[in-house]
């Protein structure tokens, strides 16, 4: 893979893979990994989204590879054989785009439902454990491979409503600084050769809800394309430099 130092081809030749691609964060995160050069795989539970996602990148960047993959994240050996096939297709695998999500939350502490723990603890914890299982492989294979999860503020800051959203954050944000340990275990002293970061917000916002709330502010929501830049960004950086940090984009609580 080259590395660009301009900012169109920062990923020409890497291959990408965006998990939870259908969503206004994936279909933001495609178009600019698109642009940066990247071949990019896509995935999603969601058929007809994540269709629509990738013909909007493909439409976009006319000469861009973008694939995608109908994956049950929440299949472990689904998720391994998407890996492999990836791969084994293109040669490489040079990142992993974390973007599946989901809230909950209730008006109280007490009010907490715990059947939304349940629901969050597996779309925001498990695809993360089945996701870094399955591409801690081929992100070392990589040479410069980068394991990308963006996470929100609230797991750091837990409010009284949010406890089983900022908790399932919380656990999500420890087990990718577990694979961050592992990478940098597996470079020795050269220190590690892939990275695996956590991009942090406080929420995101799109212009599809400006739209349906074009009184509220959003203070503070970064929007999916400066999201989207963000990642794009982590390439630009050492792995030394990024493996097991929180990558902040919202001022820290």
């Amino acid at each position: 893979m080259t590395i660009s130092t301009g900012n169109k081809g920062v990923l020409e030749g890497a291959v990408v893979a965006v998990a939870g691609a259908g969503g206004p964060a994936g279909r933001a995160a495609l178009l600019r990994l698109a642009e940066a050069g990247a071949t990019v795989v896509a995935a999603d539970a969601d058929a007809e989204r994540l269709a629509e996602a990738v013909d909007a990148a493909r439409y976009a960047h006319g000469g861009a590879t973008v694939t995608g993959d109908t994956v049950d994240l929440l299949d472990l050996a689904a998720t391994r054989d998407w890996a492999d096939r990836t791969e084994k297709e293109f040669g490489r695998i040079d990142g992993l785009v974390h973007l599946v999500g989901g809230w909950r939350g209730s008006a109280s502490f007490a009010e907490t439902d715990l059947a939304d723990w349940e629901l969050l603890e597996k779309l925001l914890i498990r695809t993360v454990q089945h996701t870094s299982l399955a591409f801690e492989g081929p992100l070392k294979r990589s040479g410069n491979g980068r394991y990308l999860l963006i996470s929100a503020a609230g797991a750091s800051k837990p409010t009284a409503g949010n406890a089983a959203y900022a908790a399932s954050k919380a656990a999500a944000e420890a087990w990718t600084l577990a694979l961050a340990d592992a990478f940098r275990k597996a470079g020795g002293e050269e220190g590690p050769h892939a990275a695996a970061a956590i991009l942090v917000v406080k929420a995101l916002v799109n212009d599809q809800m400006r739209a349906e709330r074009p009184n509220a502010k959003f203070a503070g929501f970064t929007d999916v394309t400066e999201l989207a830049e963000a990642v794009v960004g982590v390439w630009n950086r050492p792995a030394q430099e990024v493996n097991g940090q929180r990558l902040w984009l919202t001022p820290k609580p």
